[in-house]
């Protein structure tokens, strides 16, 4: 237990980030972890962190590393619904849920850390009365809704026929979330391909007919829009 609480302290500063925690004062932190009782654990690079189908039981918030969190169909066809980073969550889409099983994989990419928990934790009664209860329970709904607006954005790409509309609404996206018209991708080719659903050869191909066309210019994973209203008229 003792090295337990000096795990935890070293990530309180960080635990203080997190959405669901937001609106709630700093230094009441260490109190509500020892009302919370939450457990922290250590994987190695490509150790899964979760597992589709297995039972669910805590809420997760990345602490170290990276990860991604993937969905098999039922053929083994694997698709990457996210990646994590420091203070994301996950888990939270089937924290109310009457079927609780996690419904993605996550695996981490490199040597990783997580806080984990347990949903009754946030969703039961506190006995303790704790002022932070409500707030609590505030931002989880907050995040829920959050993300089912993710989710509505993936099944916009899923939606799009050809590649060059779901490309070139993925790279408006990434114009939009970092206001640049020269970005950094935060996937690799495979790792995007799978994002959008699509082939990795194909996909390549495509970018480098627009990059041929003068529409965007790339460097591994540099990005630079070079057409603007060209690239918007391609979203289908």
């Amino acid at each position: 237990m003792a090295g337990e609480k000096i795990v935890l302290a070293h990530y309180l500063p960080l635990l203080s980030k997190s959405a669901l925690f937001a609106d709630i004062d700093p230094t009441e932190l260490e109190l509500m972890m020892n009302c919370m009782q939450p457990r922290i654990c250590e994987y190695r690079k490509n150790d899964l962190i979760t597992v589709a189908g297995d039972r669910f039981d805590s809420i997760g918030i990345l602490l170290r590393g990276e990860a991604m969190v993937t969905k098999d169909d039922a053929a083994g066809n694997r698709t990457i619904m996210s990646f994590l980073r420091p203070v994301d969550m996950f888990g939270e889409m089937v924290a109310f849920a009457r079927d609780s099983v996690w419904p993605s994989t996550v695996i981490a990419q490199e040597p990783c850390a997580a806080f984990f928990l347990a949903r009754e934790k946030i969703v039961g009664h506190c006995g303790n009365v704790c002022s932070w209860h409500q707030t609590l329970i505030r931002n989880m709904l907050r995040i829920v809704s959050e993300r089912a607006m993710q989710l509505h954005r993936k099944l916009d790409y899923l939606g799009m026929k050809s590649m060059r509309g779901k490309l070139s609404a993925f790279l408006l996206e990434q114009h939009h979330r970092t206001g640049r018209l020269d970005f950094e991708l935060t996937m690799n080719r495979n790792e995007m391909a799978d994002f959008l659903n699509v082939s990795r050869p194909s996909m390549s191909r495509e970018l480098s007919r627009m990059r041929d066309e003068g529409i965007i210019g790339f460097h591994l994973s540099s990005i630079r829009i070079l057409d603007l209203e060209t690239l918007k008229g391609m979203v289908e």
